[in-house]
């Protein structure tokens, strides 16, 4: 009878916009337990994607209010549930897998988990990039954008970075999945950032470092530096936070890479690079140290970008010993503005996949 309730959990997540496919193996359900406690898992189905307090959730839901907080809070120090603290208060909302509960396994994360994720990620990439809108968006080097091409505030990091009041830094779960599965990643780990539009917002985060916003800046040159990929969440407002990632270990960068999914459909992006075959000297830089997903491939003795399968990051324009690479803006007609907020990203995606999670709002 316990397996009931993560059933139950497994249909709800894959009700939620984000989706959580079911397996032949089982997969998705072996997860769950691992993460979720009955209990927990009980709970957790009856939440919603909008913020509540305890008291607000047990009126809703007819659970005593005695020991209800304490519960919730355990949850989401077990990262089944996102809070927010505003003086005494919390408010408490359900997640999705990812960007959610998965990501939220960071000071959970353990090499059973580790394997169990592995052998769900390939069946949960393919469902999920299958879908729009995107999850994610490129924030292209911001001095590669070409000056007469004027970004907008959602496209550039320095606008996130200075609407932003707390940051925090993390480790990526991604790079530590893979240390724990014996291919560790080469370059910095400590590279997920957190934003938050309010001071002090993760002065009691148990996860991370807070950090200065002029640490935020120095985080992210050095991220460019390691050819790391700038990636937030694909909405105009709101974003709260900039991975900073690597073909070796990124899921995202993965589906393009591993599972072979088209570069469009997996990250929203504005840009492409374009290489000058007249000045190109052919080192091979951009395409051996620089580009995450094998966009860039050589042609006699010069090397040429493959538009539909760059994510106009600008990697390769900071590097080029002979400034023979650009950025150019994608065609008016290519371009896909991203929803407003998250919550609209939830009713585009909810609508792309055909399911009614209304009951979740």
């Amino acid at each position: 009878m316990k397996d009931d309730v993560y059933k139950r959990l497994s249909k709800v997540l894959d009700t939620l916009p984000n989706g959580f496919p079911p397996t032949e193996s089982g997969a998705e359900i072996k997860l769950l337990k691992k993460i979720f406690r009955p209990e927990q898992a009980e709970l957790f189905c009856d939440m919603k994607l909008n913020f509540e307090t305890a008291a607000q959730i047990a009126e809703r839901t007819g659970r005593p209010i005695e020991g209800l907080e304490a519960f919730l809070t355990g949850m989401s120090r077990q990262g089944q549930l996102f809070v927010i603290e505003m003086g005494e208060t919390k408010f408490f909302r359900m997640l999705p897998w990812v960007f959610g509960i998965y990501e939220f396994q960071l000071g959970h994360m353990d090499k059973e988990l580790a394997e169990l994720n592995e052998a769900y990620a390939p069946v949960y990439g393919k469902s999920f990039f299958a879908h729009t809108p995107q999850l994610m968006k490129t924030l292209a080097v911001e001095t590669t954008i070409p000056v007469y091409q004027e970004a907008l505030p959602y496209e550039k990091v320095s606008s996130i970075i200075e609407t932003g009041q707390s940051f925090l830094i993390n480790e990526c779960i991604c790079k530590k999945e893979k240390g724990l599965l014996g291919t560790p990643c080469d370059r910095p780990v400590e590279v997920c950032l957190a934003i938050a539009p309010i001071p002090g917002l993760f002065d009691k985060s148990p996860r991370g470092k807070c950090i200065t916003r002029e640490e935020a800046y120095a985080l992210l040159d050095k991220a460019e530096e390691d050819a790391l990929v700038h990636l937030t969440s694909n909405v105009q407002a709101g974003q709260y936070y900039i991975c900073n990632c690597c073909k070796c270990c990124c899921g995202v960068l993965g589906a393009i890479n591993k599972l072979g999914i088209p570069a469009s459909l997996v990250i929203n992006s504005r840009y492409y690079a374009q290489i000058d075959a007249d000045v190109c000297i052919g080192c091979g830089l951009c395409a051996d140290e620089r580009c995450q997903v094998g966009a860039i491939e050589s042609t006699s003795d010069v090397f040429r970008v493959i538009p539909e399968r760059c994510i106009g990051c600008g990697l390769c324009v900071r590097t080029c010993p002979s400034e023979a690479i650009r950025m150019i803006s994608k065609e008016p007609e290519k371009i896909v503005p991203p929803p407003i907020t998250e919550s609209d990203w939830f009713e585009e995606r909810g609508r792309e996949r055909g399911v009614d999670f209304s009951r979740y709002k």
